[in-house]
């Protein structure tokens, strides 16, 4: 039986990353990094940072290796920590393509990729994924409250390891409701200052 994972170095850092970080002379960093703490676990600053997202990419393969990458949203919340080594989130309907599933049938490793566009972070999770069919229970949990769809299955993530990327490159965006909310905080006090302004004319008239 192979040794757990230590975090993302360990699954991330093979032999041909090695190389080429010994060629383009960052391996030394990169060392460094290995001794750090394993990111093998779940912690709670994890889950509550996933509990936030309203949107991650699923990253899979085939059997061959042929990667596919796939959007999965839902409210914040969708993606649920099952435990410090499990996540899972309702396979809710799409296209109906299932290149997804397809692949997690032949081959179950899998990365979570989610950003943090308005404090420009960005978290990769790395791990096994499986799809579970037969479990009412676990598919009422986490399908999304008000869903118009129902899900027949939902995909569970054991992770590995996982990383924080830094923020350079990473554009300050923020989704329409962000925005709105800030529109309507920024409207209701210009209201405020608008009748504080009337109520200081009418005193001095």
């Amino acid at each position: 039986m192979s040794p757990e994972p230590r975090g993302f170095f360990d699954v991330a850092f093979t032999d041909a990353v090695k190389a080429v970080q010994t060629r383009l002379g960052s391996r030394g960093r990169n060392e460094e990094i290995e001794r750090s703490p394993a990111r093998n676990r779940i912690t709670p600053e994890l889950a509550a940072w996933l509990a936030e997202r309203n949107s991650v990419f699923l990253g899979t393969a085939s059997a061959d290796g042929r990667p596919y990458i796939q959007h999965r949203g839902g409210p914040p919340g969708f993606i649920v920590t099952l435990d410090d080594q499990h996540l899972a989130f309702a396979d809710l309907p799409g296209n109906k393509q299932y290149i997804t599933l397809g692949n997690l049938s032949e081959n179950d490793r899998a990365i979570i990729f989610a950003v943090d566009y308005a404090h420009r972070q960005r978290i990769k999770v790395w791990g096994r994924a499986e799809v579970i069919e037969n479990d009412p229970a676990l598919i009422e949990r986490l399908t999304p409250p008000k869903s118009r769809l129902r899900p027949q299955r939902v995909i569970r993530f054991r992770l590995e390891g996982w990383d924080i990327n830094c923020p350079q490159h990473i554009p300050q965006l923020f989704s329409a409701e962000e925005v709105e909310a800030a529109s309507m905080a920024m409207l209701a006090r210009i209201q405020e200052l608008e009748e504080e302004v009337a109520r200081l004319k009418g005193k001095k008239s």
